[in-house]
């Protein structure tokens, strides 16, 4: 047994395959030889979360005593930290850490600060119709000075089916659906695209768009091996 080592829980469910994805970057980015080498992840994969983002839409909090109550679980389990791969899930932040007496990262927060780190100035955000309205990922990218790109209303109407109707409902992804809204978003300045919603890096894994793509599932594993006195491998993203 490797001491000193704090215990990871994903509040999951948001959705399935998302969780599934974080649990796998978490491996994937541990320096590890052996099974006792990597960390102990306790995954709460509660599908009955009510939807992020028509709670945000229809002004109700209906999603946060879910969270909470999953979060309860998993430190009532034993996680030292906790972890939620829902960009738009953050909206309800504040509260759910509020609650809790361990630490709660912030994906948004940690992608902000990684683009401040590669030292972007404007960034193209590609998030949930939820995330988007509610600015779920605005104030950490304003308080670093950097200028986010939003989809157009035809842009998000092609993320929510990319979303919705392909990764959610297990259907074969389209990403190229939106290459004319990558391009149009470029031209407004954007010098990358934050893949702020964990269904997309799914959508787009493998693609090559006009401009790089960050994956806030991949920073938030990253930044939880970390918090987790874990090894991290080295990094293999720009």
């Amino acid at each position: 047994m490797i001491r000193n080592r704090k215990v990871i829980g994903i509040i999951g469910g948001m959705g399935p395959m998302a969780t599934a994805d974080l649990f796998k970057k978490i491996i994937e980015n541990t320096e590890a030889s052996t099974d006792q080498e990597h960390l102990h992840v306790l995954i709460d994969s509660d599908t009955d979360i009510p939807d992020r983002t028509q709670c945000i839409l229809d002004g109700n909090d209906a999603p946060l005593s879910f969270l909470t109550a999953s979060a309860k679980r998993l430190t009532e389990a034993g996680a030292d930290l906790l972890i939620m791969p829902c960009n738009t899930a953050h909206h309800y932040y504040a509260q759910l850490k509020a609650s809790m007496d361990v630490p709660v990262l912030n994906m948004p927060e940690l992608s902000a600060k990684y683009c401040a780190e590669k030292g972007y100035d404007c960034v193209g955000i590609l998030a949930t119709e939820g995330a988007l309205s509610a600015g779920v990922c605005d104030p950490y990218f304003e308080e670093l000075g950097i200028r986010l790109v939003l989809p157009s209303r035809q842009g998000v109407k092609k993320l929510m089916r990319l979303i919705y109707s392909e990764v959610k409902a297990g259907k074969p992804c389209h990403p190229e659906l939106l290459s004319r809204e990558l391009l149009n978003m470029a031209l407004e300045g954007a010098e990358a695209f934050l893949l702020a919603c964990t269904e997309l890096p799914l959508v787009f894994e493998g693609q090559n768009g006009p401009l790089p793509f960050i994956d806030p599932t991949l920073i938030l594993a990253r930044a939880a091996v970390s918090a987790a006195g874990g090894k991290l491998k080295p990094e293999q993203f720009s």
